[in-house]
């Protein structure tokens, strides 16, 4: 499957003011700008395996595209939503459940990377992930 890969983080553009909307302190805003992520990917048909790898913490997530499944940011901030399909696009949809505010983000690959984009409360954000 396309998405299928170990990608690690290039560049960011617009992260740390992401994640000041997000409410992250500047400490672990400065961290997480640094945070040497790598996202490793498993696709079979609807079903995604997802291992997280950071400075800070490293998760397993699996997931079922359209099924609502429950998470934590490396921040602890709490999030219910789910990940679909829209053409070539992985769209996820989090409600945050301290808040009930919505985060978006999309992963998109273009020319060989991986693209993750934010919206949350009007402020949009990218990480470039390269092939690892």
């Amino acid at each position: 499957m396309t998405f299928n890969a170990t990608w690690k983080v290039d560049r960011n553009d617009n992260y740390e003011k992401f994640m000041e909307q997000m409410g992250v302190n500047m400490v672990k805003r400065k961290l997480a700008a640094h945070d040497n992520l790598k996202i490793i990917i498993e696709q079979t048909g609807d079903k995604f395996h997802v291992k997280e790898s950071s400075a800070f913490r490293t998760v397993e997530i699996d997931f079922t595209l359209g099924v609502t499944f429950e998470y934590s940011l490396a921040d602890g901030t709490e999030l219910s939503g789910s990940w679909v399909m829209e053409g070539d696009m992985l769209k996820g949809v989090f409600t945050r459940k301290d808040n009930g505010k919505t985060l978006t983000t999309t992963r998109v690959i273009a020319n060989d990377e991986l693209v993750q984009s934010f919206n949350y409360e009007g402020v949009d954000a990218k990480r470039f992930f390269k092939r690892g």
